[in-house]
């Protein structure tokens, strides 16, 4: 097809996830062609600075030949094999015996999704099931966070917390609950300490609240994703999971974004030696290069529901559940993190990576920034001093999305004005530094946009970028 006929057809005929269908209609569709690297480029030959790994997956980096060969080698081999009927695959259960010495201790048992959010509506299944089989069956209340993000399966959706995953869904369900977020820049807490007592207090009095016969989980991410990269201070999350002990309730690690290195180690949990009850991954296990989820259950879990039936089957699985092919892939992206030295690469970027997000505080347009590892934010804001963000009307995300484009570089802006960032974790010095030259010229650009301008409260700073 033509440059235009795809447009065209994509349409007429795609639909694309969490978008809005007409504006997605209007606007056209842009195809990206090819990648390398750190980069993108799109069917028009437009080159652009992948500085958010595709969807905060692709933390190898693209165009890996290993990757591919083993893609290759396993597709020649084994193209397909059904995880039904007692069978299996070789790299399939590589994977899970390698996930299982590289992940938290109490985590020994893997079952493979196709992605992040089948691996929540999959744990949400297993937890069902082990509260019913040991006796308890009046745990079904869950708790999560707000602004937390859970993936958009039919249950998931539901402990996910933005609107627009609510939205004419008939979500959230009645046994669905949200607690507030570790959000320090739009809180009031005189330290960390404060906010981290504040946390488990909510959490202690929302289980107080249900009952705590009737409260199953607690879902969070390590560090906050799609709701705007919030990153809880150090020792936050080592907190919750001690509450969850002593309210007997099970801890459920959500690191599909943040696994595989994007904040340093191997799984955000490794920082404060936290050991999760279940743990969700998806994106960085295939890097992106191959569809695969996966759900990791402590043994005391996994227990729970073999011993609930001594004959019939546990009634949950998928055709693709540890496919071989992207198994394979997992094995290589796996292979590439640890003898590759990807994971010791992103370390030792994180310093300069948060250093030039912090600089970026001077910026008029700049209310905070926030970090961890190889995951950033800006939160932008019209008043510095009230963090007042800018009128919805503005349409200041699109604004600074079309300008991101004009100079080459790809991230996130979210609806609220914050600003998102994942590179890959195979970033040189030379890149970070093409990273935030393209990114400042960015926020440079929109704030010469007189009605912007206008908008923000300190005018002298605002006039003197201008």
């Amino acid at each position: 097809m033509s440059h235009s006929h795809l447009i065209e057809a994509d349409r007429r005929h795609l639909i694309h996830p969490v978008v809005n269908y007409r504006s997605h209609e209007s606007r056209g569709v842009t195809v990206l062609a090819s990648a390398h690297g750190m980069f993108l480029r799109d069917a028009s030959g437009k080159e652009l600075f992948d500085a958010f790994s595709g969807l905060w997956c692709v933390n190898t980096g693209y165009g890996h030949a290993s990757i591919v060969e083993a893609a290759a080698r396993q597709m020649t081999k084994l193209p397909y094999a059904t995880g039904y009927f007692h069978y299996g695959s070789e790299p399939a259960i590589q994977l899970a015996a390698l996930l299982a010495e590289k992940s938290p201790t109490s985590l020994q048992r893997v079952y493979f999704t196709l992605g992040g959010s089948d691996a929540v509506d999959s744990a949400i299944r297993f937890i069902t099931h082990y509260y019913n089989g040991t006796g308890r069956p009046s745990k079904k209340q869950f708790i999560a966070l707000e602004r937390g993000y859970h993936g958009s399966s039919t249950t998931g959706a539901g402990l996910t917390a933005l609107p627009a995953f609510h939205r004419h869904f008939d979500l959230p369900l009645s046994t669905q609950h949200h607690i507030p977020a570790p959000y320090a820049y739009r809180a009031n807490y005189a330290n960390d300490a404060e906010l981290i007592g504040a946390s488990v207090a909510a959490l202690e009095s929302k289980v107080v609240e249900l009952g705590a016969d009737n409260v199953a989980a607690f879902f969070c991410e390590p560090v906050q994703g799609s709701g705007g990269v919030i990153v809880p201070p150090v020792g936050w999350l080592k907190a919750m999971r001690d509450a969850c002990r002593r309210l007997d309730i099970l801890f459920v690690a959500d690191e599909v974004i943040t696994g595989f290195g994007r904040t340093g180690p191997l799984f955000a949990c490794d920082a404060e030696k936290v050991e999760p009850d279940l743990m969700t991954v998806a994106k960085g296990l295939t890097a992106g290069y191959a569809p695969m989820g996966a759900v990791l259950m402590s043994e005391t879990v996994y227990r729970g529901i073999a011993d609930a039936d001594a004959v019939a089957p546990v009634g949950h699985g998928q055709t693709y559940s540890a496919h071989p092919v992207s198994a394979a892939v997992g094995l290589e992206v796996m292979r590439l993190y640890h003898e590759g030295r990807l994971l010791a690469n992103g370390v030792a970027r994180a310093p300069q990576f948060a250093a030039e997000l912090e600089a970026l505080r001077e910026h008029p347009l700049v209310g905070d920034a926030r970090h961890r590892g190889m995951l950033g934010a800006l939160e932008l804001v019209a008043d510095k001093a009230s963090k007042r963000r800018f009128d919805p009307a503005l349409g200041l995300p699109e604004r600074i999305a079309a300008a991101a484009y004009e100079n080459g570089i790809a991230f996130r802006a979210f609806a609220d004005g914050i600003l998102g960032f994942a590179p890959a974790l195979l970033m040189s010095a030379d890149e970070c530094d093409i990273l935030f030259a393209r990114l400042r010229k960015t926020l440079d650009d929109v704030l010469m946009q007189a009605d912007v301008r206008a908008a923000v409260r300190d005018k002298a700073s605002a006039d003197e970028f201008a």
